[in-house]
This record gives C-alpha cells, structure tokens and sequence, in this order.
C-alpha cells in the first residue's frame, strides 16, 4: 500500500507482501501495555534489585517512569505522523536517509530480539519452574526456554488476530493479577498485621555493600528493574501497519500504556515490599516474589497467581516476537536484512511473516547454548543498553528532523513543549546509558552488544559494496504509508 501525497491518493501493490489491518484501539494499547508487562518485570527483576539496592530500591521505579514516559512522548511525536512496519527504522530512512535508518532497524530488531528471549528465560525460572515446585535449575531453566519459545512461534503465526485476541487476554490477566495480588496482601497485612512498612526505607543485605553509593555500585544497579520494564512502548508502532486508524490509537498506546504501566507497578511494588516478613530469606529465595507471595497467602494461592503470571509471561513473549518479525519483515522487503528475499515472505493464508518469526528461535537457540552463567541476569542488562542506545538514537532523530515533521489535524503533538521534553528526554537517556554500564555486572552483556555493532558494521559494509542501491533510496520514493484501511 502506497500514498501519493502529491495527489492524495491510496493505491494498492497487490504484487508485494500486505499485512492486513485487524487491530483494534484496545489491541493495540494491549500490545504496548504487554510487552512492558509490569507483573512480569518486577517477576523477573524484583530479586536482582534486592540483592544490589535492597528493598528501598522500588524508589528507583519513580525515576524511570518519570524518564521513559519523556521518551514516550518522543517516539509518539513519530507515531502520529508516519505509520509503518518498522517504527523507527522506517521514521530515520524516510526522515534522513536509508543509511541510517538501517543502524535503527539492526539495534530495534537485536533489541527485540534479546526481549524475547529474556520473557521467555524468566517465564521459565520465575514461574514455570515454581509452579511445578521445581528446584532452580539452569540447564532446566534453558531448555524449558527453547519450548516456550517454540509455541510463542506457532501461535505468533498461526495468525495476527488470533495472536491479538491472546495478548489481551493476556493484559486482563495481568492487571487481574495485579489488583488481586495487592488487595488480597493489603486485606492479610491488615488482619494479620505482618507488613513491615519500614522495609519500604530498608537497604536489606546491601547493608554490607561498601560501593553501595559508588558509580556503579548497588543502588545505581538497583535501577535495573525500572529500567528493563519500562520499555517496549514503541512496539505498538511496530505494528501500526497492522492497527486500525494508527495515527490515532498508536500514539495513544505508547504514551498511556507507559503512564498505566508506571503507577501499576509502583503500587505493586510497595504493597509487595511492605509484605516481605523476612528480607534476607526472600532476598536469598532464586523466586522472591513467589516466596512473598507464599509466606503471606500460602501455597495454593501461590499457584493459582504463579499459574497467572506465566500466562502474562507468554503473552509478553508473544507480543515481542510478533515486533520482532514485523521489525525483520520491514528491513527484508526493502532489501535491508540477510536472506531478505526469505525473511519478506508473508504467507498467503495466514497472512505473517513465518520465516522472520522462525528465525527468533534460532536465535534462542544460539544464545541459550551461548550465554555463561546466569543467562537471565546477562539477558535482562544486554537488553535494556539495546532500547536505551535505540530510544536515545530516536530522541536525537527528532531534534535533527523535527521542522520535517507536520502536525496533523487532530493528531498528537506536544505543541510548545515539544523541544524542552525533547531535550530533557536525551539528558535522561544519557544518564540510564551511564548507569547501564558501570556495574561490573555489565561487563559480558557490554560485549555482546558491541560484537552486535560490529556485525553490524561488517553486514552493512558488505551492502555498501554489494548492495549499494538498496541504501541509497527507497522503495516507494520515500513516502510514508497513510493509508488507512
């Protein structure tokens, strides 16, 4: 589908690959609201924060709700104006040129690509294991990994409506969760008297921690949680081809399903930290917030909430794999991606991209056999610097091609607030890079981003040599697609 913006006319290519536009207002927000997925970040990021900033910790989630909601508003300004598989890549190669829009496109598919697999690694050692009452394991961990992944892949595409349907089912789930989990601790503390306000000020086992202040040490590693969760709102904009009047509802998704995430989760957090009775037991627990959960409402509820969480997990899963092939799919079609001819397939009856989908699970495979150690720690802090190295490339994007950019009549804008929450927005993604590498924890998933944008580089060179004109323009002249079906 094309738009001749001169004449102001829609035509279709019925020769090139189409998605087809199913996504309701409320779908789309679920996909954004999903990836974020609060019940599932502090799941599997609520034990690191313990163990570096200690129970006061939580008090970091303000800060990176307050920052991430700067960025939303940024990558929404985009949003509202160009609709297409891809966000931002296709926004730097029509906005600046097709050179840089690669690098955007090869960080935001790595970066969801990772995601994925980090969902699906925590699904398996935060829920799935305790659920079934097995003992930590890694190895176990790492397999159940790859089978969860597998399945994300089948319904991913078996088809987008489909996939749809389960995310927001997936949301009612998890904000079901959430009201539960908090109401049901609140009406036990009260009975029982049990919370412990004073761990909301508590730095737990970090009281040891002689760097606990210093750069990178605990308490600037103990931003970690906010920082992990509070991303993926543009992955709405991943699927606007796919969205119903996306000028309209994917701005909206992005921004309100940030703000929405961000006082979920820090109600959540507080009633959860007031519930912990013992902060080195549930600090040592390789599942703390199931311990917490358990000490304070038992067993049988642990299940049914553990049962809950994991169908969050899947459906946060499902939704960064659906962004992640659209994101392959995008770069193929314009001859941007390895085996693009293979990868720009959509499969005639159900209507996805089955061989980008495919390829996110070899690269599980590859990273499950790959990844010393904690895979799920070296997972969570690879990417998170992903996204944080993306959302500060998009905030100076705009800067530089902001006056490009024209309000449309009753879309979002930020009006004369535009440039200050622009400017402020990359101070903000300047300080989480900073905190983000300091830690000594850092150091192998630094690494393995680097090696990215080595390879990076290396493929892109091999283009400029080989492939040069698919850098130099764009397949439909540079127009964005606004048609809206």
């Amino acid at each position: 589908m094309t738009h001749d913006v001169a004449a102001g006319t829609t035509t279709s290519n019925p020769e090139g690959p189409q998605l087809k536009r199913t996504l309701g207002g409320f779908q789309v927000f679920a996909i954004s609201f999903a990836f974020i997925s609060v019940a599932v970040g502090v799941f599997a990021t609520y034990g690191e924060m313990l163990q570096t900033a200690g129970p006061v910790g939580i008090w970091l989630w303000v800060a990176a709700a307050v920052g991430q909601t700067l960025v939303a508003l940024v990558v929404a300004q985009f949003a509202a104006r160009i609709a297409l598989s891809g966000s931002s890549y296709q926004w730097a190669s029509r906005l600046a040129n097709p050179k840089v829009g690669w690098f955007f496109g090869w960080l935001s598919f790595w970066y969801l690509a990772i995601a994925v697999v980090t969902m699906a690694n925590a699904m398996a050692s935060q829920a799935v294991m305790p659920l079934l009452g097995m003992a930590a394991d890694e190895g176990v961990a790492r397999i159940l990994t790859l089978v969860i992944l597998l399945v994300q892949a089948a319904f991913v595409i078996a088809s987008t409506r489909l996939f749809g349907l389960i995310t927001s089912a997936a949301v009612a789930v998890e904000l079901g969760i959430i009201a539960v989990l908090v109401i049901a601790l609140l009406i036990v503390i009260a009975v029982t008297g049990d919370g412990a306000p004073a761990n909301l000020i508590d730095r737990g086992t970090s009281i040891t921690d002689p760097n606990y202040f210093a750069i990178g040490g605990g308490l600037m590693a103990g931003a970690l949680m906010g920082l992990t969760t509070l991303v993926g709102f543009d992955s709405a904009a991943n699927l606007a081809e796919e969205a119903k009047n996306p000028f309209r509802t994917v701005p909206r998704a992005i921004v309100g399903s940030v703000v929405a995430a961000s006082v979920a989760g820090l109600v959540f957090l507080i009633v959860l930290t007031v519930a912990i009775r013992d902060v080195d037991a549930v600090t040592a627990d390789p599942s703390p917030v199931a311990a917490i959960i358990r000490g304070q409402l038992g067993p049988v509820w642990e299940r049914i909430l553990l049962g809950g969480i994991a169908f969050a997990f899947f459906g946060a899963g499902m939704v960064v794999m659906a962004a992640c092939s659209r994101q392959a799919f995008a770069m193929a079609r314009d001859g941007r991606f390895p085996a693009a001819r293979l990868m720009s397939r959509v499969n005639p009856r159900t209507r996805t991209p089955i061989a980008a989908t495919l390829l996110i699970v070899v690269i599980g495979v590859v990273l499950m056999i790959a990844l010393p150690g904690d895979a799920l720690v070296q997972l969570i802090v690879g990417g998170t610097l992903l996204p944080a190295l993306m959302y500060g490339a998009i905030v100076v994007l705009y800067l530089v091609v902001r006056r490009k950019l024209e309000p449309k009549p009753g879309g979002f804008s930020l009006g004369r607030f535009e440039l200050p929450v622009t400017i402020v927005a990359l101070v903000w993604v300047a300080l989480v890079l900073f905190v983000l590498v300091t830690p000594d924890d850092a150091r192998i998933p630094s690494l393995i981003v680097l090696g990215l944008l080595v390879a990076g580089a290396v493929y892109f060179a091999w283009m400029m040599v080989f492939r040069r004109r698919v850098l130099e323009t764009e397949p439909d002249a540079g127009t964005a697609v606004e048609a809206i079906e």
